[in-house]
């Protein structure tokens, strides 16, 4: 699944999940671009693991949610590496899991335009240098969420749910250009984002006491979500566009 000659950008490509992918991409011979909004530490880190692998990556400060950020960014990465071949919608911020009465409204903006407006303007971005290349593929990083919309997580949901509206509007109008666009929506994993949801859901402060309940014995890995982001903008994957795929174990399924 070589992705020699292609250039990667992750949002939020420094921690958690958006870490996992981002490595992976790079074991796959991808250039990546790591983006963060605040942790440059994080960023830089990754950045170092990738290049010991013998990979190319540069950390790229911007907040998603700013269409001044996100085309300066851009322009950075095209500077630097020529074009844009993959992109990766992950990054993301929790709601606070209060009720639509009690939710501030700043709260709800903040969180729908970092998981909409960010996807939407990046998307928007890339496609200049991305209708020029051979291939290119567009992923969004959604949740299992939209598929519940549970009470107490307005936010959470309509930005989510966006997101999917996003992709399932633009995998139509970028395949004449063979651009794949998909959903990858996980589960609980095991992230300080998944760490946080865990303590205010269930009260659990080690997702290990939870490991017995969970499908296939263990909480879901950054790892999991990355291998199939690897899988999607592979060869292997040449004939997949417009799909949402769960990455949660079979949970909903099987009554986790």
């Amino acid at each position: 699944m070589t992705l020699e000659g292609r250039v990667a950008l992750v949002t939020g490509g420094g921690r958690g999940i958006g870490r996992g992918i981002s490595m992976g991409l790079a074991e796959d011979g991808a250039i990546v671009a790591v983006n963060y909004r605040k942790d440059e530490e994080a960023a830089r880190e990754t950045v170092a693991a990738i290049e010991a692998m013998g990979g190319t990556a540069r950390a790229y400060a911007a907040s998603v949610d700013s269409w001044d950020d996100d085309q300066a960014m851009v322009e950075a990465i095209v500077r630097d590496f020529g074009h844009v071949d993959i992109l990766v919608n992950n990054a993301g911020i929790a709601s606070r899991g209060q009720s639509v009465y009690d939710t501030d409204p700043a709260e709800m903006e903040r969180v729908v335009r970092t998981h909409a407006f960010g996807p939407f303007y990046l998307s928007k971005l890339v496609l200049t240098t991305m209708r020029e290349r051979p291939r290119g593929d567009i992923i969004f990083i959604s949740s299992v969420a939209t598929s519940m919309h549970a009470g107490n997580g307005a936010p959470y949901n309509m930005g989510k749910a966006a997101e999917e509206a996003l992709a399932l509007t633009l995998f139509k109008e970028v395949r004449k250009h063979n651009i794949h666009g998909n959903i990858v929506a996980p589960g609980l994993v095991e992230t300080e984002m998944g760490r946080r949801l865990a303590r205010a859901t269930r009260g659990v402060t080690d997702l290990r006491e939870i490991d017995a309940t969970s499908p296939f014995g263990r909480v879901c890995q950054p790892e999991d979500v990355a291998n199939v982001v690897r899988y999607l903008v592979s060869e292997g994957a040449g004939y997949l566009t417009g799909q949402r795929i769960y990455v949660d174990g079979g949970g909903q399924l099987a009554g986790y």
